[in-house]
């Protein structure tokens, strides 16, 4: 599942191997590959064409043309949708103000300290959930402020471990 942002409206994208969802509702277009940044859709009566322009990996950014329009799609994976469920978005590091535990484990080690440098991906502590060790990493650049957990201790689903 992924979701799609088009002109400040968010679409939730489903893909299994027999059928795409959009908003839960199956998609019924007829799609033909025209090479590898064209792409001609039937929609009942109606026929388009599409054409990748540009793709930024790291925004996860398209620009697109539909026809004779030009449009920007916002992409956000599953990765990307969970981390902003866990509140941990990775929009920018202006943003940054704390990491919360995705579930509830117990703190196995701590590689940061009040007052270290982080930088988007660095890994702050590993959480042990389920039996399995989860390596926590910081989603933007920044100051650590506080530490708000221990080693051994443990945590709840949503509490706040490390705050910038």
């Amino acid at each position: 599942m992924f979701s799609v942002n088009l002109q400040n409206t968010t679409y939730s994208v489903e893909k299994s191997k027999d059928q795409t969802r959009v908003n839960h509702n199956p998609l019924n277009w007829d799609i033909k590959w025209i090479d590898e940044r064209k792409v001609h859709l039937i929609k009942g009566s109606e026929s388009m064409e599409a054409e990748l322009i540009s793709l930024d990996h790291e925004t996860k950014t398209l620009h697109i043309r539909l026809g004779y329009q030009t449009a920007t799609l916002q992409l956000k994976d599953r990765f990307d949708l969970l981390l902003e469920k866990m509140g941990m978005s990775s929009s920018g590091a202006g943003n940054l103000k704390d990491i919360k535990a995705p579930m509830p484990g117990l703190i196995l080690d701590l590689k940061v300290k009040p007052g270290d440098e982080v930088k988007k991906g660095d890994v702050v502590l590993i959480l042990e959930a389920m039996k399995m060790e989860n390596i926590i990493k910081s989603p933007g650049d920044g100051i650590v402020k506080d530490v708000k957990v221990n080693l051994k201790q443990s945590v709840e689903k949503n509490q706040v471990l490390i705050q910038f």
